[in-house]
């Protein structure tokens, strides 16, 4: 207990001094790393850090891998924003006392480009389509029965044709139950190196200065500046409140501490009944002192449970969020089964 308020602790000073800073807003890259996967986690705001649970805990807080037990397979679909379209796959399972393992894919389909030049601004009749893949091994731990921790290891690509820019980032995770109802975790997220741009579209033939008319041109590349990947760090709490049998309320709370966007709070709420039917809700704001600051604001949802028999069930959840510089909404399906 003492080593895990110290870790704590030195999470907290170190969020205090990487505090959020709006000035570097959009000096970052690979910002597919921060949408979020599971309606059921995005339904409730991302406030369930502390005590979610299974293959949807991977995105939040990989330390809740392990508490579920057995094997687990997850789809997600969500619509973005500007026509953005993010799947997501994952599949984990329980080794024993070893711990859990599981893998992801996250894609991003933006759909076809027109490509445009100085000679065709408005298209030459061609499209192209950037490929944007983060895929991620998780090994999840339950150390006791109060305490287990988590960490991803992330592969980032992003190519654009012939350009592409590849990089890896780490999260850690750690969830502590104080009872079956109060709970905290903490989550330091996408710790890695700077990312680059390289590739043929930056190559190119041009005409050395100062040589004779008629001298063969020289080849050249355009180096792109580098660019750092959206770190933050997370902490949280949750209550489970149980009503009597068949009726229990789940509330939690999470504050972010971003690298380059606004310090941010997540609140979430879920009522489920009798453990099958799940009505949810969360909402998301930034500390900025303007309600502008955050794009995303009220979240709603609803899912269900379903044992299929013989330790086999399947879940799915519905989330809606809300989207304030953007005509649409967001709508996120998740499809889970679960195998004892």
């Amino acid at each position: 207990m003492k080593k895990f308020v110290t870790i704590i602790l030195i999470a907290i000073f170190s969020a205090a001094m990487y505090a959020g800073d709006p000035a570097r807003k959009g000096t970052t890259g690979a910002e597919q790393l921060l949408i979020p996967v599971g309606a059921r986690g995005i339904s409730t705001g991302g406030a369930f850090l502390s005590n979610l649970t299974g293959i949807e805990s991977i995105y939040y807080n990989p330390a809740g891998l392990d508490r579920s037990g057995g094997a687990e397979a997850m789809f997600n679909y969500m619509n973005y924003i500007a026509d953005i379209n993010v799947s997501y796959f994952g599949a984990s399972t329980q080794l024993g006392d070893f711990g859990s393992i599981g893998l992801t894919f996250k894609f991003l389909d933006f759909g076809d480009i027109p490509i445009t030049t100085a000679e065709f601004p408005d298209g030459d009749g061609r499209t192209y389509s950037p490929s944007f893949l983060t895929m991620g091994l998780t090994y999840s731990k339950v150390l006791t029965d109060r305490i287990s921790v988590g960490t991803n290891f992330k592969l980032i690509n992003e190519t654009i044709e012939n350009t592409s820019a590849t990089g890896f980032a780490i999260d850690f995770g750690v969830q502590y139950r104080f009872s079956p109802q109060l709970s905290i975790g903490a989550t330091l997220k996408n710790i890695g190196p700077n990312m680059r741009y390289a590739g043929a579209e930056l190559q190119g033939r041009t005409q050395v200065p100062g040589t004779d008319p008629g001298s063969p041109p020289g080849n050249y590349e355009i180096v792109a500046e580098e660019f750092q990947i959206p770190s933050y760090f997370s902490l949280s709490g949750a209550y489970n409140y149980s009503v009597n049998e068949q009726n229990d309320i789940l509330v939690g709370g999470a504050f972010i501490a971003n690298n380059s966007l606004e310090d941010a709070v997540n609140l979430g709420l879920e009522y489920g009944f009798m453990k099958t039917l799940f009505l949810r809700g969360g909402y998301n704001f930034a500390l900025g002192g303007e309600s502008e600051n955050s794009l995303f604001g009220f979240t709603v949802g609803a899912g269900v449970n379903y044992s299929i028999g013989s330790g086999v069930g399947v879940s799915f959840d519905y989330a809606f969020r809300d989207v304030k510089e953007f005509p649409t909404p967001n709508h996120i399906f998740t499809v889970k089964m679960f195998f004892e």
